[in-house]
């Protein structure tokens, strides 16, 4: 087991299946005896969510992309500070669906926000803290927005948006991972669920140098 605790996160566009392969490593890492807590952003506390309600639900213009990156911001700092914070103190891993690079993808990249202001307000809110692993899932946003449109529910707001938003967001997640390789694991989604599970769990056992299995069949 490791000694320290990590902070790891999930990326990837609409429909690339982060919710269903968090849970797939947060079972690896319960058979293997690591406390762990599962959240997401935006999100993942009490305060966190109710603004999360403000940004993912309602019309795809809802926001101006200033607006909407000081939404995030707020209940990214209600989220680490109630939740991720104390569980990283407390030894526990955190697993995260979705963090900074969603931001820096999203509203910087995407909606052009500057990225600059976005790093600085980064730091001045949560100074050095970043994932100690990036799990991207790679997906054509076409295939993934397939995908979320046969999900149910009303967070479909970014769903809304046009295919070339979405392509850009593509560009810019693997831009970020070829910028930062020692921090992020890219797989291939595009694949069958149980062979993008097999993909990841093998590239994180050799990334955090612990033996990550499937449950029994």
């Amino acid at each position: 087991m490791a000694d320290a605790a990590r902070f790891i996160t999930f990326e990837g566009g609409e429909g690339a299946g982060k919710s269903t392969q968090i849970k797939v490593v947060a079972e690896a890492l319960a058979r293997a005896g690591i406390p762990h807590i599962l959240t997401r952003e935006p999100g993942g506390s009490a305060g966190a969510e109710a603004i999360r309600e403000l940004i993912v639900t309602g019309q795809a213009d809802r926001w101006d992309p200033v607006t909407e990156t000081l939404l995030i911001m707020a209940a990214r700092n209600d989220h680490i500070f109630n939740t991720v914070q104390p569980a990283l103190v407390a030894g526990t891993w955190v697993l995260c669906d979705r963090f900074l690079d969603s931001t820096r993808v999203y509203q910087g990249i995407a909606k052009q926000v500057n990225s600059a202001w976005l790093e600085q307000l980064h730091r001045l809110l949560f100074g050095s803290l970043l994932p100690d692993v990036t799990v991207l899932l790679d997906i054509d946003p076409s295939i993934g927005l397939q995908r979320a449109a046969e999900r149910k529910g009303n967070e479909m707001r970014f769903e809304g948006l046009p295919l070339h938003f979405h392509q850009t967001l593509r560009e810019g997640f693997l831009h970020l991972a070829q910028r930062e390789p020692q921090r992020f694991v890219v797989v291939d989604a595009a694949v069958d669920a149980a062979q993008v599970s097999a993909m990841l769990l093998a590239q994180l056992s050799q990334r955090l140098q612990i033996e990550l299995t499937h449950a029994a069949s």
